[in-house]
């Protein structure tokens, strides 16, 4: 079992490497923009990959919808490339997926600044009418 997942890891870190070239060097349409591939889950069977990914200024999925649906009709084209350059036997089916984790991400780190910010005006004042 540890064998399996070890290669289902592989496949996936393979993915993301080669789609992220594959996309910023043969992908022409200029509706893709700036694609940054998140992370990438493939199925146990090696059948099925999901892409997940993210596009610059976008913060989400309605922002990336354009992108995402040039990117899953790119998905056969992207598929025979990775045929090409690899020796697997069988590509596994691409289909894309917005990451919202990043704009998540940015969201709690603005949260976390302005609480603390917060809280040091609130100690400051606290501190003044103590008469420290």
């Amino acid at each position: 079992m540890a064998k399996e997942y070890a290669r289902t890891q592989r496949v996936a870190d393979y993915l993301q490497r080669e789609l992220a070239a594959l996309i910023q060097h043969e992908v022409r349409d200029p509706r893709v923009g700036m694609v940054s591939i998140t992370g990438v889950d493939v199925s146990r069977d090696l059948g099925h990959a999901k892409i997940y990914c993210t596009v610059m200024g976008s913060n989400s999925s309605e922002d990336a919808r354009e992108s995402l649906e040039v990117l899953n009709k790119a998905a056969g084209f992207l598929r025979s490339q990775l045929s090409r350059d690899s020796n697997m036997r069988t590509v596994p089916q691409l289909r894309f997926y917005f990451d919202a984790s990043i704009g998540r991400g940015r969201e709690l780190e603005d949260l976390i600044k302005r609480a603390a910010s917060a809280d040091r005006e609130l100690g400051l004042r606290e501190d003044d009418e103590s008469g420290v």
